[in-house]
């Protein structure tokens, strides 16, 4: 009978242990809210004024597991599950995938990092991005790039992909990814790389990136490291996308400012689909210049404010045109506590020099591209975290 008791006693303290060692989180975040377009050009309508519900207008809505199981030694193994739907009426988003936010499993090391396999973000996404307002909380979807060229509001996550994060060394960060084709015999149709580097120290942020993807529309892999299809994960159907990017940010009380600058170049481009509007290319080029200013200022530790403007150069090779973009986006909000916010925001884009080119004026977020040169959105709304 003791042995029984002291057996007992010895597996409870085992699974006791095994259970602290490992966790799983649920989590999520769900923005809502309201919004006027001035203008937008969709399948249904063209040149009409539109007020509508919105979900993500900042920030996409996901709920995810994560969790993680201490393996010893400094190791555990790690993994995320994330979903992101529309609040309106609860469909999932990224093409209807379950987990198309983010779906991983990996290793990860207390000094040398993580590596981890499944469905990522790239390297852009993880040390550039947050330098921009777009990839941040206080500017989001509405203030991105024209046409999210840059991929820095993450409008396409990298499928079939084995990526490394390093420890933080001192303020010091660092990463690669690689996405694969998966397909027998053509190992570069429809493959994604890339890698970036973040340095903080006190006040300051610095970040550099490059991102490619490949493809062939003419054999298009649908099984790839990108969905390109049209109404797929990626705006632009092209043979190839490159994207490369500097920035940096530095605080200085309650206020901070930021400077980033990206470069994309797109060859082989038959077509984009942005904002529910398609328009097609015919093999085209076409290249991207963002230069972004940023700020945020902290007015008491629940109300912020945030602005960025963005002057985008573009080159299309057919048409020798090149279009010019202008981007204003202003954010207001309040913390109603940690996790629950309130926020007005509005975003204008004018476009010019981009007569027979194919391009429009699109804010992000906006319900369908401009039918004129420029687009306004104002939008109101609420962040609830958990």
């Amino acid at each position: 009978m003791k042995k029984t008791l002291l057996a007992a006693a010895v597996v409870g303290a085992f699974s006791m242990t095994a259970h602290a060692q490992s966790s799983v989180t649920l989590y999520g975040l769900i923005d809502a809210g309201v919004a006027y377009t001035s203008n937008s050009t969709t399948s249904s309508a063209s040149g009409s004024k539109n007020f509508r519900a919105t979900s993500g207008l900042v920030n996409g809505s996901r709920w995810g597991l994560k969790g993680s199981e201490d393996l010893g030694g400094g190791n555990k193994a790690i993994f995320v599950l994330e979903n992101g739907f529309s609040i309106n009426n609860g469909t999932s988003g990224q093409n209807g995938r379950m987990f198309g936010r983010q779906a991983f499993v990996g290793l990860q090391n207390d000094r040398f990092g993580a590596v981890t396999i499944g469905r990522q973000y790239d390297s852009l996404v993880d040390y550039l991005a947050p330098l921009t307002l777009n990839g941040s909380s206080f500017g989001g979807t509405i203030a991105s790039h024209p046409y999210d060229n840059d991929n820095t509001n993450n409008s396409f996550r990298v499928n079939n992909s084995v990526k490394y994060s390093s420890a933080n060394y001192n303020g010091l960060t660092f990463g690669g990814l690689y996405g694969f084709s998966n397909k027998a015999g053509d190992f570069a149709n429809n493959r994604a790389f890339s890698a970036g580097v973040n340095y903080a120290n006190g006040p300051l942020t610095v970040a550099a990136a490059y991102l490619e993807r490949q493809g062939n529309p003419g054999n298009n892999n649908g099984t790839g490291a990108v969905d390109t299809s049209n109404g797929g994960d990626s705006v632009f159907q092209s043979s190839k996308q490159r994207v490369w990017g500097i920035g940096g940010n530095y605080a200085f009380g309650p206020a901070t400012v930021g400077l980033v600058y990206t470069h994309t170049q797109l060859q082989g481009l038959t077509g984009l689909n942005y904002n529910s509007t398609a328009v097609a290319f015919g093999n085209d080029g076409l290249k991207f210049d963002n230069f972004e200013v940023n700020g945020r200022y902290m007015l008491t530790p629940a109300v912020s404010l945030s602005a960025a403007y963005t002057y985008t150069m573009a080159k299309q090779d057919s048409t020798d045109k090149k279009p010019k973009f202008h981007t204003v986006t202003l954010q207001a909000d309040y913390r109603l506590s940690k996790r629950t916010d309130v926020y007005l925001t509005g975003s204008y884009q004018h476009i010019s020099d981009n007569e027979g080119t194919g391009l429009q004026a699109g804010v992000g977020a906006a319900g369908g591209m401009s039918s004129t040169s420029s687009q306004t959105v104002v939008g109101t709304g609420i962040r609830h975290r958990f």
